[in-house]
């Protein structure tokens, strides 16, 4: 079987490995207070364009998001986010169980607008019984989103000049930012997240670590004791070292050019990924979401999934008609070009059978 249903199938890049090989054997202090977490931490800042930055480091994405969201919001506050967003359908409640709501806006492929929330906010407020109601005091958006489109500079800048409007926070998950950073049709930098989020992060188990994000927190307020919410919520690694030797191991050498293993790998996966598009367009099978990164969704025919489920796994999406179904095909820092190969020839296979069929 060869897998496109996830991005975080295999292990690690070689890199990170070789580097938590030749490390393993040393002595560190615990807790993401050693000198590779620091060196991580400040290349990142300097990336970021944030040199007095809170950078800390967590196993996986849902445990910084609600960590994230709680350290932030008061009991009785709420996060503003798409109706597709992660942490309101896939994180299985995640933000909920610390008390705070997830306010779930509609989504238009997979992305929310600055104007819908600042109407999200008058509409609050100008309610007789918003004391009754969840306030909202934060935004939540994925870049990529779930859909694998993208926010542009414009709209991030939008979005964050709706948040100082209506005082609420910019919260942007970086789960797949390689792959963001990296794609043909991105115009923003890892600065534009510096100077317009209050909080983001940058993903590692999607983008070639075994396990890790970054969490990059430029407003100082949330920074300042956000490390007793990490312990709090169970998500201080005692061997913390071995977080930031990954992002070390992914950012070494990286100038703001896209040289490192990082962005390298997450453009290769986008190239192949963007290659699988074209060759299900080119055979007539539109794409369910118009994206530009390593998630591409196209609808097919039933007759066709039938058949390329038997040597494909992909992630089932939805159900246009009775007779299509549109799936998920998600390329990684590790796909093989051989698998990619392999499945456009199937493919091509599938259309000259249908052609010779309608002949």
């Amino acid at each position: 079987m060869i897998r496109f249903e996830c991005d975080y199938g295999e292990g690690a890049a070689e890199p990170v490995l070789e580097l938590l090989q030749k490390t393993n054997r040393e002595q560190t202090l615990g807790y993401g207070t050693d000198d590779y977490c620091a060196q991580a931490a400040a290349l990142i800042r300097t990336l970021c364009g944030v040199p007095e930055a809170g950078v800390h480091f967590f196993v996986g994405a849902t445990q910084a998001n609600f960590t994230v969201i709680d350290a932030a919001l008061k009991p009785w506050q709420g996060v503003l986010c798409a109706d597709s967003g992660h942490i309101h359908v896939h994180e299985t409640g995640a933000v909920e169980a610390t008390g705070h709501k997830c306010l779930a806006l509609p989504g238009v492929q997979g992305k929310i607008t600055a104007d819908q929330v600042r109407q999200a906010c008058r509409d609050h407020w100008a309610s007789d019984s918003h004391e009754h109601t969840v306030q909202p005091a934060m935004v939540y958006i994925s870049n990529p989103t779930e859909d694998g489109t993208l926010y542009s500079l414009a709209e991030l800048e939008a979005m964050s000049a709706a948040c100082r409007e209506c005082g609420l926070l910019l919260f942007v998950d970086g789960a797949r930012m390689a792959y963001g950073l990296t794609s043909p049709a991105n115009d923003l930098t890892l600065k534009d997240y510096g100077r317009l989020c209050d909080v983001f992060y940058l993903g590692g188990t999607k983008c070639g670590a075994l396990f890790g994000e970054a969490v990059v927190i430029p407003n100082a307020a949330l920074n300042r004791d956000f490390r007793y919410a990490i312990k709090q919520h169970g998500a201080m690694l005692a061997k913390g070292r071995l977080l930031g030797l990954q992002f070390l191991a992914l950012l070494n050498g990286e100038d703001g050019t896209g040289c490192s293993p990082y962005f390298q790998l997450a453009a290769r996966a986008n190239r192949l990924a963007l290659r699988i598009r074209a060759a299900f367009e080119a055979q007539g099978c539109p794409m369910l979401f118009d994206s530009p990164t390593n998630q591409q969704f196209p609808i097919l025919p039933d007759a066709w999934l039938d058949v390329l489920n038997r040597r494909y796994a992909t992630t089932f999406t939805a159900k246009p008609d009775a007779d299509h179904t549109a799936v998920r095909f998600c390329t990684s820092w590790a796909t093989r070009e051989e698998d990619v190969e392999a499945l456009l020839k199937d493919l091509a296979d599938l259309a000259g059978a249908r052609n010779t069929e309608t002949n």
